[in-house]
């Protein structure tokens, strides 16, 4: 099976991270994962946090990477896997956010949406990633929560 790799540097703006979004949906697209499939909104969603977290809380550039299935038909099943780099070397922080306050959701959201995440040192800042096993259909907890996430307004 092919592996596709792609990557977008993202400027510390918080518009970037509606790019990022519109830039995964394609990549997506190109390598066969369809915009409807629930795993499609999943990775979007979880870029959508990690970028924002990398923007807001580091003020620096990030890099964002993604390896997927890929190739002419590419399988519809296979791990996708979402990388963001900054310079910032402080840690990753989880919070469990309250009913009312605004932030403090995107690792929790990453962390019930993603099979596996984690965090490495790179250089002089840091490296979040998660994997996302694509299965057909796709469903289960993961699913629910996302469902979850989306109507309650988290994020």
């Amino acid at each position: 099976m092919q592996v596709l790799q792609v990557q977008l540097e993202v400027s510390p703006d918080p518009a970037e991270v509606g790019r990022a979004r519109r830039w995964v949906r394609s990549r997506l697209a190109g390598s066969g994962i369809g915009e409807g499939e629930p795993v499609a909104e999943t990775l979007v969603l979880i870029v959508s946090e990690l970028v924002t977290n990398a923007v807001v809380h580091t003020g620096r550039p990030a890099v964002l990477r993604m390896q997927m299935p890929g190739g002419p038909q590419p399988e519809p099943s296979g791990t996708v896997r979402v990388e963001v780099s900054d310079a910032c070397a402080r840690p990753p922080l989880q919070r469990h956010a309250a009913g009312e306050d605004t932030g403090g959701r995107g690792l929790e959201l990453v962390d019930g949406l993603a099979d596996r995440w984690g965090w490495l040192p790179e250089g002089t800042g840091k490296r979040i990633w998660c994997e996302v096993d694509r299965r057909v259909p796709v469903g289960g907890a993961a699913c629910g929560f996302a469902v979850r996430a989306l109507s309650t307004g988290c994020g």
